[in-house]
Protein backbone atom coordinates (compact mmCIF):
# COMPACT_ATOMS: atom_id res chain seq x y z
CA UNK A 1 0.00 0.00 0.00
CA UNK A 2 2.85 2.34 0.84
CA UNK A 3 4.42 1.72 -2.58
CA UNK A 4 1.04 2.29 -4.21
CA UNK A 5 0.64 5.72 -2.59
CA UNK A 6 4.21 6.67 -3.50
CA UNK A 7 3.50 5.79 -7.13
CA UNK A 8 0.29 7.83 -7.06
CA UNK A 9 2.22 10.79 -5.60
CA UNK A 10 4.93 10.54 -8.24
CA UNK A 11 2.32 10.35 -10.98
CA UNK A 12 0.52 13.40 -9.59
CA UNK A 13 3.75 15.40 -9.35
CA UNK A 14 4.70 14.40 -12.88
CA UNK A 15 1.32 15.53 -14.23
CA UNK A 16 1.63 18.79 -12.30
CA UNK A 17 5.10 19.49 -13.65
CA UNK A 18 3.97 18.70 -17.17
CA UNK A 19 1.06 21.10 -16.80
CA UNK A 20 3.43 23.82 -15.59
CA UNK A 21 5.66 23.61 -18.67
CA UNK A 22 4.28 23.62 -22.21
CA UNK A 23 6.34 23.29 -25.38
CA UNK A 24 5.21 24.78 -28.68
CA UNK A 25 6.61 25.70 -32.08
CA UNK A 26 5.49 26.95 -35.45
CA UNK A 27 4.34 30.17 -37.11
CA UNK A 28 6.65 33.17 -36.87
CA UNK A 29 3.88 35.58 -38.01
CA UNK A 30 2.45 35.99 -34.45
CA UNK A 31 5.77 35.53 -32.61
CA UNK A 32 5.97 39.03 -31.09
CA UNK A 33 2.47 38.80 -29.63
CA UNK A 34 2.89 35.26 -28.34
CA UNK A 35 6.22 36.16 -26.70
CA UNK A 36 4.66 39.06 -24.76
CA UNK A 37 1.55 37.04 -23.88
CA UNK A 38 3.71 34.19 -22.59
CA UNK A 39 5.89 36.51 -20.51
CA UNK A 40 2.91 38.24 -18.88
CA UNK A 41 1.13 34.94 -18.31
CA UNK A 42 4.16 33.44 -16.59
CA UNK A 43 4.48 36.44 -14.27
CA UNK A 44 0.85 36.05 -13.21
CA UNK A 45 0.50 32.26 -13.07
CA UNK A 46 3.99 30.75 -12.85
CA UNK A 47 3.17 28.52 -15.83
CA UNK A 48 5.99 28.30 -18.33
CA UNK A 49 5.34 28.13 -22.07
CA UNK A 50 8.11 27.92 -24.60
CA UNK A 51 7.17 28.94 -28.13
CA UNK A 52 9.79 28.55 -30.87
CA UNK A 53 9.01 30.48 -34.05
CA UNK A 54 10.19 27.84 -36.52
CA UNK A 55 7.66 28.51 -39.29
CA UNK A 56 4.21 27.11 -40.00
CA UNK A 57 5.57 24.19 -42.00
CA UNK A 58 7.68 23.00 -39.10
CA UNK A 59 4.79 23.62 -36.70
CA UNK A 60 2.48 21.35 -38.69
CA UNK A 61 5.11 18.62 -38.98
CA UNK A 62 5.95 18.89 -35.27
CA UNK A 63 2.35 18.53 -34.10
CA UNK A 64 1.59 15.71 -36.56
CA UNK A 65 4.57 13.79 -35.12
CA UNK A 66 3.66 14.87 -31.55
CA UNK A 67 6.96 16.70 -31.03
CA UNK A 68 5.25 19.64 -29.32
CA UNK A 69 2.31 20.20 -26.98
CA UNK A 70 0.76 22.62 -29.47
CA UNK A 71 1.71 24.30 -32.73
CA UNK A 72 1.10 27.57 -34.51
CA UNK A 73 0.24 27.74 -38.20
CA UNK A 74 -0.78 30.59 -40.48
CA UNK A 75 -1.98 28.00 -42.97
CA UNK A 76 -5.26 26.51 -41.72
CA UNK A 77 -5.70 22.77 -42.14
CA UNK A 78 -8.86 21.53 -43.82
CA UNK A 79 -11.23 19.51 -41.61
CA UNK A 80 -10.35 16.22 -43.33
CA UNK A 81 -6.66 16.78 -42.57
CA UNK A 82 -7.45 17.57 -38.95
CA UNK A 83 -9.44 14.35 -38.75
CA UNK A 84 -6.64 12.35 -40.36
CA UNK A 85 -4.00 13.68 -37.98
CA UNK A 86 -6.33 13.77 -34.96
CA UNK A 87 -6.01 17.49 -34.33
CA UNK A 88 -8.14 20.37 -33.07
CA UNK A 89 -7.71 23.88 -34.53
CA UNK A 90 -8.80 27.38 -33.56
CA UNK A 91 -7.78 30.94 -34.61
CA UNK A 92 -6.09 33.49 -32.37
CA UNK A 93 -5.15 36.71 -34.20
CA UNK A 94 -5.53 38.69 -37.41
CA UNK A 95 -2.67 40.70 -38.88
CA UNK A 96 -1.56 42.44 -42.07
CA UNK A 97 1.11 41.12 -44.41
CA UNK A 98 3.08 44.05 -45.79
CA UNK A 99 5.14 44.47 -48.93
CA UNK A 100 8.28 45.88 -47.35
CA UNK A 101 10.85 47.54 -49.59
CA UNK A 102 14.32 49.06 -49.54
CA UNK A 103 14.36 51.86 -52.11
CA UNK A 104 16.79 54.68 -51.25
CA UNK A 105 15.01 58.01 -51.10
CA UNK A 106 11.49 56.57 -51.10
CA UNK A 107 9.79 56.83 -47.67
CA UNK A 108 7.27 54.58 -46.00
CA UNK A 109 3.95 54.38 -47.83
CA UNK A 110 5.06 56.50 -50.80
CA UNK A 111 5.32 53.54 -53.17
CA UNK A 112 1.94 52.56 -54.64
CA UNK A 113 1.61 49.04 -56.01
CA UNK A 114 -1.40 48.05 -58.09
CA UNK A 115 -2.54 44.45 -58.47
CA UNK A 116 -0.93 44.51 -61.91
CA UNK A 117 2.40 45.72 -60.51
CA UNK A 118 2.39 43.22 -57.61
CA UNK A 119 1.67 40.32 -59.98
CA UNK A 120 4.42 41.49 -62.35
CA UNK A 121 6.99 41.76 -59.54
CA UNK A 122 6.29 38.38 -57.95
CA UNK A 123 5.92 36.52 -61.27
CA UNK A 124 9.22 37.90 -62.55
CA UNK A 125 7.67 39.76 -65.46
CA UNK A 126 8.83 43.10 -64.03
CA UNK A 127 12.61 42.97 -63.76
CA UNK A 128 13.49 46.60 -62.97
CA UNK A 129 12.06 49.20 -60.62
CA UNK A 130 11.30 51.59 -63.48
CA UNK A 131 9.00 49.05 -65.17
CA UNK A 132 5.98 50.84 -66.66
CA UNK A 133 3.56 48.77 -64.54
CA UNK A 134 5.19 50.22 -61.41
CA UNK A 135 5.86 53.80 -62.57
CA UNK A 136 2.29 54.22 -63.86
CA UNK A 137 0.96 54.94 -60.35
CA UNK A 138 4.17 56.53 -59.06
CA UNK A 139 4.95 59.36 -61.53
CA UNK A 140 6.64 61.55 -58.94
CA UNK A 141 8.89 58.90 -57.40
CA UNK A 142 12.54 58.53 -58.48
CA UNK A 143 12.26 54.83 -59.31
CA UNK A 144 15.68 53.71 -60.59
CA UNK A 145 16.65 51.38 -63.41
CA UNK A 146 17.85 48.83 -60.89
CA UNK A 147 17.02 45.11 -60.78
CA UNK A 148 14.20 44.18 -58.43
CA UNK A 149 15.57 41.89 -55.71
CA UNK A 150 12.68 39.70 -54.61
CA UNK A 151 13.03 38.60 -50.96
CA UNK A 152 11.08 35.47 -49.97
CA UNK A 153 10.89 32.93 -47.17
CA UNK A 154 13.23 29.95 -47.54
CA UNK A 155 11.34 27.82 -44.99
CA UNK A 156 7.84 26.38 -45.18
CA UNK A 157 5.83 29.42 -44.20
CA UNK A 158 2.18 30.19 -43.54
CA UNK A 159 2.93 33.77 -44.53
CA UNK A 160 4.08 32.48 -47.92
CA UNK A 161 0.90 30.43 -48.14
CA UNK A 162 -1.29 33.48 -47.49
CA UNK A 163 0.81 35.63 -49.84
CA UNK A 164 0.52 33.11 -52.69
CA UNK A 165 -3.19 32.63 -51.95
CA UNK A 166 -3.60 36.37 -52.55
CA UNK A 167 -1.41 36.24 -55.68
CA UNK A 168 -3.59 33.40 -56.96
CA UNK A 169 -6.59 35.72 -56.71
CA UNK A 170 -4.96 38.48 -58.78
CA UNK A 171 -2.87 36.36 -61.20
CA UNK A 172 -4.09 32.80 -61.54
CA UNK A 173 -1.93 32.20 -64.63
CA UNK A 174 1.31 32.47 -62.68
CA UNK A 175 -0.01 31.39 -59.27
CA UNK A 176 -2.45 28.49 -59.77
CA UNK A 177 -1.95 27.14 -56.25
CA UNK A 178 -1.06 28.60 -52.86
CA UNK A 179 1.87 26.91 -51.13
CA UNK A 180 3.87 27.19 -47.90
CA UNK A 181 7.07 26.92 -49.98
CA UNK A 182 6.58 28.35 -53.42
CA UNK A 183 8.71 27.66 -56.55
CA UNK A 184 9.23 31.31 -57.48
CA UNK A 185 9.92 31.96 -61.16
CA UNK A 186 12.19 35.01 -60.74
CA UNK A 187 15.58 34.86 -59.09
CA UNK A 188 15.14 35.46 -55.36
CA UNK A 189 17.03 36.14 -52.17
CA UNK A 190 15.70 34.27 -49.16
CA UNK A 191 15.83 33.76 -45.42
CA UNK A 192 14.23 31.55 -42.76
CA UNK A 193 11.65 33.24 -40.56
CA UNK A 194 10.01 36.67 -40.68
CA UNK A 195 12.70 38.36 -38.59
CA UNK A 196 15.54 37.15 -40.79
CA UNK A 197 13.64 38.08 -43.94
CA UNK A 198 13.04 41.55 -42.51
CA UNK A 199 16.75 41.94 -41.79
CA UNK A 200 17.55 40.78 -45.32
CA UNK A 201 15.27 43.43 -46.85
CA UNK A 202 16.66 46.05 -44.49
CA UNK A 203 20.24 45.29 -45.60
CA UNK A 204 19.58 44.85 -49.35
CA UNK A 205 19.01 47.97 -51.47
CA UNK A 206 16.36 47.64 -54.20
CA UNK A 207 14.71 44.67 -52.49
CA UNK A 208 11.06 43.96 -51.78
CA UNK A 209 9.47 41.14 -49.80
CA UNK A 210 6.52 40.12 -47.63
CA UNK A 211 6.59 40.19 -43.82
CA UNK A 212 4.02 40.69 -41.08
CA UNK A 213 3.14 44.18 -39.93
CA UNK A 214 4.80 43.71 -36.53
CA UNK A 215 8.17 43.18 -38.27
CA UNK A 216 7.61 46.36 -40.25
CA UNK A 217 7.24 48.18 -36.94
CA UNK A 218 10.14 46.39 -35.24
CA UNK A 219 12.63 46.95 -38.06
CA UNK A 220 11.25 50.33 -39.26
CA UNK A 221 10.71 48.97 -42.76
CA UNK A 222 8.99 51.10 -45.42
CA UNK A 223 5.92 49.31 -46.78
CA UNK A 224 3.89 49.84 -49.94
CA UNK A 225 0.42 51.29 -50.20
CA UNK A 226 -1.45 48.68 -52.23
CA UNK A 227 -4.54 48.56 -54.40
CA UNK A 228 -7.45 46.70 -52.86
CA UNK A 229 -10.20 44.71 -54.51
CA UNK A 230 -12.34 47.84 -54.90
CA UNK A 231 -9.53 49.73 -56.63
CA UNK A 232 -8.69 51.93 -53.62
CA UNK A 233 -5.23 52.54 -52.17
CA UNK A 234 -4.81 51.16 -48.64
CA UNK A 235 -1.86 51.20 -46.25
CA UNK A 236 -1.27 48.37 -43.75
CA UNK A 237 -2.17 49.32 -40.19
CA UNK A 238 -3.69 48.10 -36.95
CA UNK A 239 -6.98 49.67 -38.09
CA UNK A 240 -6.82 47.64 -41.30
CA UNK A 241 -6.27 44.45 -39.31
CA UNK A 242 -9.20 45.30 -37.03
CA UNK A 243 -11.51 45.91 -40.00
CA UNK A 244 -10.44 42.60 -41.52
CA UNK A 245 -10.98 40.80 -38.22
CA UNK A 246 -14.54 42.14 -38.11
CA UNK A 247 -15.15 40.64 -41.56
CA UNK A 248 -13.67 37.26 -40.67
CA UNK A 249 -16.43 34.64 -40.75
CA UNK A 250 -14.85 31.43 -39.48
CA UNK A 251 -17.19 28.49 -38.86
CA UNK A 252 -16.57 26.46 -35.70
CA UNK A 253 -18.35 23.50 -37.30
CA UNK A 254 -15.50 23.42 -39.84
CA UNK A 255 -12.80 23.88 -37.17
CA UNK A 256 -12.65 27.58 -38.18
CA UNK A 257 -11.05 26.76 -41.54
CA UNK A 258 -10.88 29.84 -43.77
CA UNK A 259 -8.73 32.42 -45.55
CA UNK A 260 -9.72 36.05 -44.93
CA UNK A 261 -7.53 37.85 -47.48
CA UNK A 262 -8.86 39.78 -50.48
CA UNK A 263 -12.25 40.72 -49.05
CA UNK A 264 -14.65 43.18 -50.65
CA UNK A 265 -14.94 46.65 -49.14
CA UNK A 266 -13.75 50.15 -49.96
CA UNK A 267 -11.43 50.21 -46.95
CA UNK A 268 -10.40 46.54 -46.90
CA UNK A 269 -6.66 45.89 -46.91
CA UNK A 270 -6.25 42.87 -49.22
CA UNK A 271 -3.26 41.17 -47.60
CA UNK A 272 -4.39 39.92 -44.20
CA UNK A 273 -4.06 36.59 -42.46
CA UNK A 274 -5.45 34.69 -39.50
CA UNK A 275 -3.09 32.57 -37.44
CA UNK A 276 -4.18 29.29 -35.85
CA UNK A 277 -3.34 26.89 -33.02
CA UNK A 278 -3.20 23.12 -33.53
CA UNK A 279 -3.75 20.68 -30.65
CA UNK A 280 -3.45 16.86 -30.49
CA UNK A 281 -6.87 15.38 -29.68
CA UNK A 282 -5.60 12.75 -27.26
CA UNK A 283 -3.84 15.10 -24.84
CA UNK A 284 -6.86 16.55 -23.05
CA UNK A 285 -5.11 17.44 -19.77
CA UNK A 286 -2.50 19.62 -21.45
CA UNK A 287 -5.01 20.91 -23.94
CA UNK A 288 -7.05 22.37 -21.07
CA UNK A 289 -3.93 24.15 -19.82
CA UNK A 290 -3.29 25.47 -23.34
CA UNK A 291 -6.83 26.74 -23.80
CA UNK A 292 -6.61 28.30 -20.35
CA UNK A 293 -3.63 30.34 -21.60
CA UNK A 294 -5.48 31.47 -24.71
CA UNK A 295 -8.62 32.25 -22.72
CA UNK A 296 -6.44 34.53 -20.57
CA UNK A 297 -4.90 36.07 -23.71
CA UNK A 298 -8.29 36.75 -25.30
CA UNK A 299 -9.50 38.33 -22.06
CA UNK A 300 -6.45 40.35 -21.03
CA UNK A 301 -4.08 40.46 -24.00
CA UNK A 302 -5.74 42.74 -26.55
CA UNK A 303 -3.50 45.71 -25.70
CA UNK A 304 -0.42 43.55 -26.24
CA UNK A 305 -1.73 42.33 -29.60
CA UNK A 306 -2.57 45.87 -30.71
CA UNK A 307 0.87 47.13 -29.68
CA UNK A 308 2.34 44.81 -32.30
CA UNK A 309 -0.23 45.69 -34.96
CA UNK A 310 -2.42 42.59 -34.54
CA UNK A 311 -6.14 42.45 -33.86
CA UNK A 312 -8.13 39.98 -31.80
CA UNK A 313 -11.01 38.27 -33.53
CA UNK A 314 -14.49 39.75 -32.95
CA UNK A 315 -16.34 38.78 -29.77
CA UNK A 316 -18.77 36.49 -31.58
CA UNK A 317 -15.83 34.47 -32.93
CA UNK A 318 -14.20 34.36 -29.48
CA UNK A 319 -17.52 33.06 -28.12
CA UNK A 320 -17.52 30.40 -30.85
CA UNK A 321 -13.98 29.40 -29.84
CA UNK A 322 -15.12 28.92 -26.23
CA UNK A 323 -18.04 26.78 -27.44
CA UNK A 324 -15.68 24.78 -29.66
CA UNK A 325 -13.41 24.06 -26.67
CA UNK A 326 -16.42 22.86 -24.70
CA UNK A 327 -17.61 20.64 -27.56
CA UNK A 328 -14.17 19.05 -27.81
CA UNK A 329 -13.90 18.61 -24.01
CA UNK A 330 -10.84 20.87 -23.84
CA UNK A 331 -12.43 23.82 -22.07
CA UNK A 332 -9.92 25.62 -19.82
CA UNK A 333 -9.17 24.34 -16.36
CA UNK A 334 -10.70 26.40 -13.57
CA UNK A 335 -8.48 29.24 -12.45
CA UNK A 336 -8.41 32.91 -11.62
CA UNK A 337 -6.33 35.37 -13.59
CA UNK A 338 -4.89 38.67 -12.50
CA UNK A 339 -5.55 41.52 -14.92
CA UNK A 340 -2.75 43.15 -16.86
CA UNK A 341 -1.40 46.38 -15.41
Amino acid sequence: MRLFFILILIYGLTQSLQAQSLQARGASFPKTVYADWIDSYYKQTGIRIRYEATGSGDGIVSIVHRQADFAGSDKPLKPWRLKRYKLHMFPTLVGCIVLAYNLPGIPDGALKLSEEAIAAIFSGEALFWDDARITKHNPSLPLPHQPIKLAVRADGSGTTYNMTWYLRKIDYEHFPKAKKKFPWKPKTISADGSSNLSKLIQSTPYSIGYVDYSKKLKFSLPAATIENRSGNWIRPSLKAAQKSAALAHLDKEKDFYGIIAYKNGNESYPLVATTFILLPKENQVKNREITRFFQWAFTHGEAIANKHGFALLPQNTLNDISQYWAQKAIAPTIGKYATLP
